[in-house]
């Protein structure tokens, strides 16, 4: 018998002197009711209840562990309360981790936002251009750039997806021309990422033809921002994600080249600790972030083409 239910309708009979508007009260049968009753007063090895040929009444034993009982259950109700409380009103302390070029573009302008919508949660924001293990560094969300996670007990969310492309600024390319084809980038100077696969070799597709390209970088960084700061001060082409150069091609800062040739393009996935229930602080934080995701078209922008250079 449950528990629970037992102490329920102890509390039920006593308010309303009546077994059967105690197992009404409780969505109980008749029958039903009395077994709980019997099965508690067999358990406490008690009599709890009296009966006469009008009404229940409880007897001083039934009355003391009445009073003990509606402590308990108004306990109970008071712990689901604040559960439901926080599951409304998210709070915490929620820690997400992502490369430094992501946090500074796409997590740190949004938190003005989501911490106004959320201010019982504190954010903390591990920026670093590797991937920590969510469990062990007790990471609630990571964004990542990579299609799955190794661990089963991880999952991802998708955000969106994004070209890699080969961007300079005007300057570089008034001094040294655009290079023609894909053969003249050995003669240019690149600034390659090192944490990208295979860094010194790019793997172009246009269309059906495809052609790798192997290449040494004047400048060679683990960190994307870095890079971008050397291509707009006129250092060289630099191969990054749409995502942390796009704001720069818009604005004219950077000028995209050979953007007819597509390279492995990347997913952008949430990445979060497998579990049955979602804490509120983090349902909130991948919600706000899909959606914004979703209301800015990153995706379409991102995976777009700007036309040849």
């Amino acid at each position: 018998m449950d528990r629970w239910t037992e102490i329920a309708l102890l509390v039920h009979i006593a308010d309303a002197g009546s077994l059967s508007r105690a197992a009404e009260a409780l969505g109980l049968s008749n029958a039903a009711a009395s077994r709980h009753l019997s099965a508690l007063e067999e358990r406490l090895g008690a009599r709890l209840v009296e009966r006469n040929t009008r009404r229940l009444y409880l007897t001083d034993t039934g009355r003391e562990f009445c009073g003990r009982a509606r402590t308990i259950l108004a306990d109970l109700s008071d712990a689901e309360s604040a559960v439901n409380a926080t599951a409304l009103n998210p709070t915490g302390t929620l820690r997400v981790t992502a490369s430094l070029s992501f946090s500074i573009h796409h997590i740190a302008p949004l938190l003005r936002e989501y911490t106004q919508r959320y201010p019982g949660v504190t954010v903390h924001v591990e920026a670093a251009n590797r991937y920590f293990d969510l469990i062990d560094n007790n990471i609630d969300v990571a964004i990542r750039t990579r299609e799955f996670e190794p661990d089963s007990n991880v999952t991802i969310r998708r955000l969106g997806e994004t070209r890699r492309i080969l961007a300079a600024s005007p300057r570089y390319f008034a001094q040294h021309g655009f290079p023609k084809t894909l053969d003249e980038l050995k003669r240019h100077k690149l600034l390659i990422y090192t944490h990208a696969n295979n860094p010194n070799e790019l793997r172009f597709r246009r269309g059906e033809e495809t052609q790798t390209v192997s290449v040494t970088g004047l400048l060679e960084s683990n960190d994307g921002q870095v890079l971008r700061a050397a291509a707009l001060d006129g250092m060289g082409i630099l191969v990054q994600p749409t995502y942390i150069v796009y704001d720069d091609i818009v604005a004219g800062r950077l000028v995209p080249t050979l953007d007819d040739w597509d390279l492995p393009h990347l997913t952008i996935n949430l990445a979060y600790p497998s579990r049955k229930h979602l804490s509120a602080k983090v349902r909130s934080f991948i919600d706000f972030m899909a959606a914004h995701f979703q209301k800015m078209e990153y995706e379409r922008k991102w995976t777009a083409h700007f036309g040849p250079h």
